[in-house]
Parts: C-alpha cells; sequence; structure tokens
C-alpha cells in the first residue's frame, strides 16, 4: 500500500508493507525520503493508523533535529530575498527560525521584538506556499493586525490567495486543524 501522509500534518510518501510473518510489531524507517512502515498482515487501516501518526512523528522528529542549523540559515536568506522582492528592504528583523512549536501550519511574528517563528511543517510544503508564510509574517512587521493596509501588503506576493487556499485545504485535512463540518 502506498500512501501520502498528508491527514497527520505532514506531505510524505508512505509505503505500508505488510507481511503474515510479523505478528505483534509496527515498525517504520526512513528510506530515501520515504517513510517505510513494515506491519503484521492483520491490522486493518483503522487499527494501523495510530501506529502511523505516532511512527511518522518521531521520524520527523528525528529529521528535523539534523536539518535546523542550515534550514534557519536557508530561511533567512529567502526571507532577505522576499524583503528585497516585495518590501523594497525596508523591513529589518532580529531572527526568523523555524519552530516546532506552531500547532498550525502558519507562522508567528513578535512585532516589537522583531522575531518570526516559522512553523517547520513548511518545509514539506510546496516552496510558493512556504514564501506565502513569510511574506505574511514580514508584513506584520510593517501593520501588526489583519486590517485593510496588511492585506495589501501580503497580496504584493502574488500567489498569496492561492496559497491561503492550499494552507485552509491543508488545515481541514490535518488533525490539528480539523473543524467540524459546517452543515452537520
Amino acid at each position: 500500500m502506498v500512501a501520502a501522509l498528508f491527514r497527520y500534518g505532514w506531505i510524505m510518501d508512505v509505503v505500508i508493507k505488510r507481511s503474515s510473518r510479523r505478528r505483534k510489531t509496527v515498525q517504520a524507517r526512513l528510506v530515501e525520503g520515504i517513510i517505510e512502515v513494515l506491519a503484521p498482515a492483520h491490522l486493518s487501516d483503522a487499527e494501523l493508523e495510530p501506529y502511523l501518526r505516532k511512527l511518522c512523528q518521531g521520524i520527523e522528529r528525528q529529521s528535523d533535529r539534523h536539518r535546523r542549523p542550515r534550514d534557519d540559515s536557508r530561511l533567512e536568506e529567502r526571507a532577505r530575498a522576499l524583503n528585497r522582492r516585495y518590501f523594497k528592504g525596508a523591513l529589518s528583523w532580529q531572527r526568523i527560525s523555524y519552530s516546532d512549536r506552531q500547532k498550525r501550519w502558519r507562522g508567528s511574528c513578535i512585532t516589537p521584538k522583531g522575531i518570526i517563528r516559522i512553523s517547520s511543517r513548511l518545509k514539506k510544503m510546496p516552496a510558493w506556499v512556504e514564501d506565502y508564510v513569510i511574506v505574511h509574517e514580514l508584513a506584520h512587521l510593517q501593520e501588526p493586525n489583519h486590517g485593510k493596509r496588511f492585506w495589501s501588503l501580503v497580496h504584493r506576493y502574488p500567489l498569496a490567495e492561492r496559497a491561503r487556499g492550499f494552507l485552509m485545504a491543508a488545515d481541514m485535512l490535518s488533525e490539528t486543524g480539523r473543524r467540524k463540518d459546517p452543515e452537520g
């Protein structure tokens, strides 16, 4: 069984290999960027789901630890480029970094201190979506609220609405962003 792990908050390919010889244990490993899950053949998809969530979160944490320093410098470079392109280089900040503590796909900005945190989950998203979130947080440095002026700054990024729609869909599909069906 091959699946894309999206419901749990990440976009990663998952290959589930079932074995009749495996009786109790479920095991996962990262093989060339794909999560390979070894599971007993008798487990249904519903029974396997909690194992998948836990194992994939562990793999995610483990791989994030190894990438972080280089990724933060790449994020800084990307923010500088977006600042030049959409804000004429007018913005400054103290720190921009990835954070594992963001509950959703987005980021946060502490405007008075100039500290921007971007969810590490965005590393699995298309670059244009991550760029949108960076532009969104950079706009908060100039305009702390979500008023008309703020949105006019954000919409300098041409893929802003497309990225917002992508993130809304991701929120609806992820466990942390699941909302009740408004019609049900």
